[in-house]
């Protein structure tokens, strides 16, 4: 087994932790970063493997820092199984359609004002971009073992943190 920080190390933001065993890979939440402009940059940073070889998400809850960049890892070619609560499925749209938006309005009043300090400015993704998350989610019951292939299966345990977040 092989465990890779890509987030929420040396910040308490922008969670993302790779897990892989035996050829698969799973994604344990993807957070965007926020906070000073050095961490929001990590956020139009590549991803460090291929979206599209990573097998399974699970996502611990709806904080944008834990599930923000699901929009960005789709977009770059993610087309697996989000794992997750069912509330936490439910906040995650919410955070996701509500980041696009402002984003998305950010980028415009940028470029009307031109204040942009690009050329034009862009949104890290779009509401159309968020929306393409949802058809991946998979809700799973809290303290019921389910399985992601014959030798991996996980466990979501109540965390309390906020409403669906999870323990795995």
């Amino acid at each position: 087994m092989k465990i890779k920080f890509i987030g929420g190390v040396g910040t308490v933001t922008g969670s993302k932790t790779l897990v892989e065993s035996n050829g698969v890979r799973i994604l344990i939440d993807c957070g965007q970063f926020q906070g000073i402009k050095p961490l929001r940059e990590l956020n139009w940073e590549p991803f460090p493997i291929l979206p599209s070889t990573i097998d399974f998400v699970l996502l611990t809850h709806g904080h944008l820092d834990h599930c923000g960049w699901l929009p960005r890892l789709v977009n770059q070619g993610f087309k697996g199984k989000i794992y997750c609560t069912s509330p936490t499925k439910d906040v995650t749209k919410l955070i996701l359609l509500d980041s696009a938006k402002i984003q998305e309005e950010e980028a415009n009043k940028a470029n009307e004002g031109q204040y942009a300090k690009h050329e034009k400015a862009h949104p890290l993704y779009t509401v159309k971009q968020a929306e393409k998350v949802f058809p991946l989610f998979r809700t799973i019951k809290t303290n019921e073992q389910f399985f992601l292939d014959t030798e991996i299966s996980a466990v979501f345990t109540n965390a309390g943190h906020i409403i669906g977040a999870c323990t795995i």
